[in-house]
């Protein structure tokens, strides 16, 4: 098995898996549990997760909120039609971008989305990814509430009409472009169950780009780039972390970027500490897991770098076998899908 080749990441997943609506309530999608120690597998409701988790140990959310961050517009000098995607605010007016299609966009390109926004074209890089100045007539959050769409994922095929869904209970800072999808399974009475039950909650900040749903294109996956994404993390979190480290309690974190800003600031001080940054770490099998102790992380998709993060934490062929299991039970995949608890 070469775990450097994408295709080694392959599973075959029919259509009708693929989760199109969230579950009512959130905490009754499916949880499938993994154990590390004894590859034995149980199939739960999420609920049930209070079940796995002991007094003393630390659960990391990401605090990140979704914004309306889709725009549809069109090109001043032809009325083209243009899709925007935010990814990155760099200041008041300028972001990072994806616009589709690139094709149709150049430097000095003006794009209309309604009567009070427009923007401009500063540069194109790869990947459409580019760089745009924003002119507006107002409060630019205000405008792009009433205008923009949540940024749902391609295979997610409706709109979504409750935009609170595709945030998590515990959303509180503006900036991700994608909903770290985990978190989306927790409710505010199931938090509560777990504090209640001596588990410490603690918060981190990852906001959600283009680094974490970018595909792979390269077959040999150590040539993958990954884009940078901004986190933060508070000193009160750096020591309920570090404390844990030093007296042997368990760190379970919510989602993959949870994992992706621990993994990077313990990467770069030796230990979790009070910074913020932009981190572009890309964790794939030989990884070595330093803060990590346990994952909630939903099923993704194939070839994708978030499979290759599970694989570095499960192994590979654990990880494929744990995803035909789920493909055999009928598990509802990706965003709006069901669960996975890896201890």
């Amino acid at each position: 098995m070469d775990i450097y080749n994408k295709k080694t990441y392959y599973y075959d997943l029919p259509e009708e898996l693929i989760a199109q609506h969230p579950m009512e309530p959130r905490d009754m999608s499916r949880l499938l549990v993994y154990h590390k120690d004894t590859n034995q597998i149980e199939h739960k409701i999420f609920r049930d997760i209070i079940d796995y988790l002991k007094p003393g140990d630390v659960l990391v959310i990401n605090n990140t909120k979704v914004i309306p961050a889709r725009l549809f517009g069109k090109k001043a000098e032809t009325n083209a039609k243009i899709e925007v995607l935010l990814l990155k605010r760099h200041n008041l007016t300028d972001w990072e971008v994806l616009i589709k299609p690139t094709k149709r966009v150049k430097v000095g390109t003006e794009i209309i989305f309604s009567n009070e926004l427009a923007c401009v074209v500063n540069s194109v890089k790869d990947f459409g990814s580019c760089e745009i100045t924003f002119k507006f007539d107002g409060v630019f959050e205000e405008i792009l509430d009433r205008i923009g769409e949540m940024p749902l994922p391609h295979y997610i095929k409706e709109k979504c009409e409750d935009k609170s869904r595709y945030n998590t209970v515990y959303s509180k800072i503006d900036g991700s472009s994608a909903a770290p999808t985990a978190g989306l399974h927790f409710t505010k009475e199931l938090l509560q169950k777990i504090k209640d039950k001596g588990i410490i909650i603690t918060e981190v900040l990852l906001h959600v780009g283009l680094g974490t749903f970018r595909p792979v294109s390269e077959n040999n996956i150590l040539n993958h780039k990954m884009h940078t994404e901004y986190y933060e993390v508070t000193k009160e979190s750096a020591d309920i972390i570090n404390k844990a480290k030093r007296e042997g309690r368990r760190v379970i974190a919510v989602g993959t970027t949870s994992i992706r800003t621990l993994e990077s600031v313990w990467a770069e001080h030796g230990k979790m500490i009070a910074c913020h940054g932009n981190t572009n770490i890309f964790i794939y099998p030989g990884f070595k897991f330093n803060v990590v102790d346990g994952i909630i992380t939903n099923f993704h998709l194939p070839e994708s770098t978030l499979i290759m993060l599970v694989s570095a934490f499960l192994g590979v062929e654990n990880t494929l076998n744990m995803y035909n299991i789920a493909v055999k039970e009928k598990y509802r995949f990706f965003s709006f899908g069901d669960a996975t608890l890896l201890i």
